[in-house]
């Protein structure tokens, strides 16, 4: 029997293997982890010329129609999660490649979204560095979150989760989105905002939650980051087109909000050079919402699943 030969790309924390059981695929599939990001296209065809399985990490590599027409070996990709905007379906399609999806765990990235606004709120990355370097002692002065106002924008899986959250802090909760409705938010504990300007503009924090899709790219530009208090921060751990990048560091550099926390970014991995690596009043993290133990316990589990499935002859959970 030939042994298929399956890529585990980026893995940067060498954690695939360790996170599911791979041994059920013992003389089927050679499970390959790759460490490192292939930039661009030109490497990761090369890269996976060989390959027959590919398990492709959240959103992190797009598979347009030309990478599957320089990958002939190609038979299954496996995404982990069961939303993946950056695959073309009908190209995989039309090359013979089955694809499949995993659950999800929606808690770690509410869990990394409360890191980010807390720390925000409190300056901890601030102290902690002065208190490390032997600088001042206690330059900030922390905001409170009893009785300040949170707006959430959109109340879907992980918006829900964040507002009682916020409802916990004893913080005032609103939330916006195209198509939520009073009864929705009421069910939600929370108050549903008039308008999205109305949120933008009384929230002291406010933290974004929405699918990305042509309503939402670009949905904060400068004239709602216009709106927001000086004294208010911002928080993105959904998808950084969301945001205009360029006129959030405007924001942050002329002091325009208090601060931002940010989890998603343009490009990833970041290039050493990119303004948001020094941009003022931004505390941000290289895309680490869906990074838990439990979350790549649940992807990669069901990703073993999705090989067995597929090479048994009834594939689960194919996507779109």
């Amino acid at each position: 029997m030939t042994t298929l030969r399956c890529a585990l790309l980026d893995d940067y924390q060498g954690a695939a293997l360790a996170s599911a059981d791979w041994s059920v695929l013992h003389g089927r599939v050679e499970a390959v982890p790759f460490t490192a990001h292939h930039a661009n296209e030109d490497e990761l065809a090369a890269a996976l010329a060989d390959f027959d399985i590919v398990v492709t990490l959240r959103e992190r590599v797009r598979f347009p129609a030309s990478l599957f027409a320089r990958l002939p070996r190609l038979k299954l990709l496996v995404a982990t999660g069961m939303r993946n905007t950056v695959i073309d379906y009908a190209a995989a399609e039309a090359h013979g490649v089955t694809v499949c999806g995993t659950a999800s765990n929606s808690t770690s990235t509410v869990e990394l979204t409360w890191a980010l606004l807390l720390g925000l709120a409190r300056g901890l990355v601030t102290e902690n560095e002065a208190l490390r370097t032997g600088g001042p002692w206690q330059s900030t002065v922390g905001a409170d979150l009893h009785g300040s106002r949170l707006g959430v924008l959109g109340l879907g899986r992980i918006g829900s989760q964040v507002a009682r959250v916020g409802l916990a802090f004893g913080m005032d909760v609103t939330a916006w989105s195209p198509n939520l409705t009073e009864e929705r938010a009421k069910e939600a504990g929370v108050r549903l905002a008039s308008s999205k300007d109305e949120l933008l503009a009384e929230s002291d924090f406010v933290t974004i939650h929405l699918a990305l899709g042509d309503r939402s790219r670009g949905l904060i530009g400068a004239p709602e980051l216009a709106l927001m208090k000086p004294t208010a921060y911002l928080v993105n751990t959904s998808r950084a087109a969301i945001v205009d990048q360029d006129a959030l560091l405007a924001a942050l550099h002329e002091g325009r909000i208090a601060g931002a926390g940010v989890d998603v970014h343009d490009v990833e991995p970041l290039p050493a050079d990119h303004p948001m690596r020094t941009a003022p009043r931004l505390l941000a993290t290289p895309h680490l919402g869906y990074v838990s133990r439990t979350s790549y316990r649940t992807y990669y589990e069901q990703a073993v699943e999705d090989v067995v499935a597929f090479l048994d002859g009834e594939p689960l959970r194919r996507l779109p």
